[in-house]
């Protein structure tokens, strides 16, 4: 079925675009990334399914951006490396295209698969498959999110007043915190306080 038919099927009108990436031979040495390519676009409401050589470089970054315009894509899903690396990176690309930037999910080809299943290119792809398989389902359950900021106190509450409080408490005010020190106690030093000497030195503990 083609892929405008699937759409029009799904009825629901989500069309989800997905981007697999070889990241060299970092995922294509392992995964057959052509063939994870060709099944991606047979998954349910994908209207676009795109191989990269580096996604993260500016050619693959544009590539997600004129597929956004081209097929009016409103989910991105790439599979490259962890998102701890380039998460924000896609976001971005996709959100200087008008798209929200939560209405991206990202599979991790790397770190999740090739680099474990480097022997095993056959098992390798059929995770591969999976993964993105996976992706693109969470993608059709995405809602966009706007980012708000609040304002917070400058300030600190530090609730008991043994060692631990009190070092905490001088950290925080050396940083610039105002610090609200705190114990259930009507002196602070917690324990250390009925200590009559420490150890080596044996010094007044208070």
């Amino acid at each position: 079925m083609p892929n405008e038919e699937k759409q029009t099927a799904a009825g629901d009108g989500l069309r989800v675009g997905v981007f697999i990436c070889d990241c060299g031979l970092n995922i294509a040495g392992s995964v057959d990334t052509q063939a994870v390519t060709d099944y991606a676009a047979t998954l349910p409401r994908v209207v676009c399914a795109v191989r990269n050589r580096y996604t993260c470089a500016d050619p693959g970054q544009n590539e997600i951006k004129a597929a956004i315009r081209e097929h009016n894509l409103n989910r991105v899903v790439v599979a490259s490396c962890s998102p701890l690396m380039h998460e924000p990176t896609f976001r971005a690309c996709i959100a200087s295209e008008g798209l929200n930037p939560y209405l991206l999910e990202m599979a991790n080809l790397r770190e999740h698969c090739s680099w474990v299943h480097g022997g095993d290119k056959d098992g390798a792809t059929a995770k591969a498959k999976d993964l993105v398989k996976s992706a693109a389902a969470r993608a059709a359950r995405l809602q966009a999110r706007e980012e708000t900021s609040m304002p917070v106190t400058q300030a600190a509450l530090v609730v008991g007043g043994g060692v631990a409080g009190i070092q905490a408490s001088l950290d925080l005010a050396g940083a610039g915190y105002q610090v609200y020190l705190v114990d259930k106690e009507p002196s602070i030093g917690g324990i250390m306080a009925r200590l009559d000497k420490t150890f080596p030195t044996m010094d007044c503990a208070i």
